[in-house]
C-alpha cells in the first residue's frame, strides 16, 4: 500500500539462505515458503514492499526486499516477524541499507516523466531491474560553495536526462546509517543502466566520490517466485 506521510522510512534488506534450508525434506521447504509469503503479503497491506530476487547475480545474498514505511519502528516490526517465521531460522541479512526520502539539493526539475526531480517521495516498482548502491562523497565536496557544487551537479544531471529509460531514486542516509545516500536505478534495460554510469564517470562531480559499493543487481518478481528461487 502506497505511503502518503510527508517522511518516508527506506530499507533495503538483502537476504542470504543457509544452504542446510535446502537440505530439508521438500514438504517442509514448500511449507515455510508459504508461511513467508503469507508473512510478505501481509505487509504490504501496511507499506510499500517489493521483492526482488538476487540468485545467481551476487554469492553473498538471494534475493531483497525493498520497504518503505512511515516510521523505523514498522520496519523493525516485519523484521520481528521475519525472524519469528521458520525460514527466517534459516536467514542472515549480509546487507541492510536504511535511509530517508527528501528533496534534492540540486535537482529543481527533469525533462522526462518519471526521473527524479523535486519530489520528495519514492514511488518504486515500475521496472523490472533494479541497481542499488549505498554512496559517499569525499568530505571535501562539502566544503565547496554550494554554487559550485551546483554547477557540477547540473552537468551530472544533464548526463541523466541523455537516459531517460533510467529512473533514479536518491535516499538519504545522514545520521541513520554508514554510508550518506542510498541510490537506486531502475530500468527495464540494463545495458542503458551500464551506459549511463559509464558517462556518470567522465564528470567532474564524480571526483568526489569516496564510495559507491557495494552494487547489487537485482530483478523484481512476485515474492513467491523470489523463494522459488531459492531452490
Amino acid at each position: 500500500m502506497p505511503t502518503s506521510a510527508k517522511e518516508q522510512f527506506i530499507n533495503f534488506a538483502f537476504y542470504k539462505v543457509d544452504s542446510a534450508w535446502r537440505r530439508l525434506p521438500k514438504e517442509e521447504r514448500e511449507a515455510s515458503k508459504k508461511e513467508f509469503s503469507a508473512t510478505v503479503e501481509e505487509w504490504r497491506e501496511r507499506m510499500l514492499l517489493i521483492p526482488y530476487s538476487t540468485v545467481g547475480l551476487r554469492p553473498d545474498t538471494d534475493f531483497m526486499l525493498w520497504r518503505i514505511g512511515d516510521s523505523l519502528k514498522l520496519l523493525q516490526e516485519m523484521s520481528r516477524q521475519i525472524n519469528g517465521t521458520v525460514l527466517g531460522a534459516y536467514l542472515t541479512t549480509p546487507y541492510s541499507f536504511v535511509a530517508m526520502s527528501r528533496r534534492s539539493t540540486y535537482v529543481a526539475k527533469h525533462l522526462h516523466p518519471g526521473q527524479e526531480g523535486r519530489r520528495a517521495t519514492i514511488i518504486p516498482g515500475d521496472h523490472q531491474y533494479l541497481f542499488v548502491y549505498p554512496f559517499v562523497k569525499q568530505r571535501d565536496w562539502y566544503l565547496l560553495p554550494l554554487d559550485r557544487r551546483q554547477e557540477m551537479m547540473k552537468v551530472h544531471i544533464e548526463v541523466g536526462h541523455k537516459f531517460p529509460s533510467v529512473k533514479l531514486n536518491t535516499t538519504y542516509s545522514f545520521g541513520l546509517d554508514d554510508q550518506e545516500f542510498v541510490v537506486a536505478f531502475e530500468s527495464d534495460r540494463p545495458a542503458d543502466f551500464v551506459e549511463l554510469i559509464m558517462a556518470l564517470r567522465e564528470t567532474e562531480a564524480s571526483h568526489f566520490t569516496l564510495r559507491d559499493t557495494p552494487i547489487f543487481t537485482c530483478i523484481q518478481k512476485t515474492i513467491h517466485e523470489t523463494l522459488d528461487d531459492l531452490g
